[in-house]
């Protein structure tokens, strides 16, 4: 299957729903106080850059590129539709994200998942991520992991 990452806004129908699917998978997994969710609205912000996997003109994924104004992106909101996964469409989402901080000439990316969720950890230490402490607004939290990578 052939999958396009395009930079689109998240306020579509379409990607609503898949937020939405994020969302409760999340909160499935954590407690609200461990989940650290930036909604459509502060997606479709100034400071993000929005990224929709599409196959067959289909969204079968999302993620998102925070810009700090200090130099550096967060990586949030990476996700894959249940029935697309395995292809590798998270990588294609990730490298794109990364692409785009590069092209930003921000110094690092930085991240915020969580303990439950083996495969996005995998696909990050795959690309190069390494643990770190809490950044930014984030505290210790039992249930996060923290990453960075440099650029």
């Amino acid at each position: 299957m052939a999958v396009v990452v395009a930079r689109e806004s998240p306020r579509q129908a379409e990607i609503g729903a898949l937020v939405a699917e994020l969302d409760a998978y999340l909160g499935a997994l954590y407690p609200a106080e461990s989940n650290h969710l930036l909604d459509v609205e502060a997606l479709a912000g100034p400071d993000v850059c929005f990224f929709v996997a599409r196959s067959t003109g289909r969204a079968v994924g999302c993620g998102a590129l925070r810009i700090d104004r200090e130099g550096w992106g967060e990586v949030k909101r990476i996700y894959v539709h249940p029935a697309a996964r395995g292809g590798r469409i998270g990588v294609l989402i990730l490298e794109r994200i990364e692409a785009t901080a590069h092209g930003a000439e921000l110094t690092h990316l930085r991240l915020e998942t969580g303990i439950h969720q083996p495969e996005a950890l995998g696909l990050f230490r795959r690309a190069g991520f390494v643990e770190r402490g809490p950044f930014a607004d984030y505290l210790v939290d039992p249930l996060s992991v923290y990453m960075e990578k440099s650029l």
